[in-house]
């Protein structure tokens, strides 16, 4: 079953992305950039409320979707990422 999830992200590029703001929560549209096994990139810019609120929670969720199949996935986002990575 991981599997298959794996492969959906992999072919399903744009994915909600779930993060906290104090207690409320935040959905948004992102792109996965790149993806490394169970590891998957994305970018953003450290002057977007996003980002904010990844560095003070970096507790996500990411659902990707197609017709009558979804995958939700949670996680913490890593900051340490070199930009050659990318």
């Amino acid at each position: 079953m991981f599997d298959k999830a794996i492969q959906f992200l992999k072919d399903h590029k744009e994915i909600a992305l779930a993060t906290s703001e104090g207690n409320l929560p935040k959905l948004r549209i992102f792109q996965i950039m790149k993806q490394e096994g169970h590891v998957l990139y994305f970018a953003t810019s450290a002057q977007k409320a996003v980002y904010r609120e990844l560095r003070q929670n970096p507790n996500v969720e990411i659902l990707a979707y197609e017709g009558n199949i979804s995958v939700r996935c949670s996680g913490m986002v890593n900051f340490n990422v070199d930009d050659d990575e990318l």
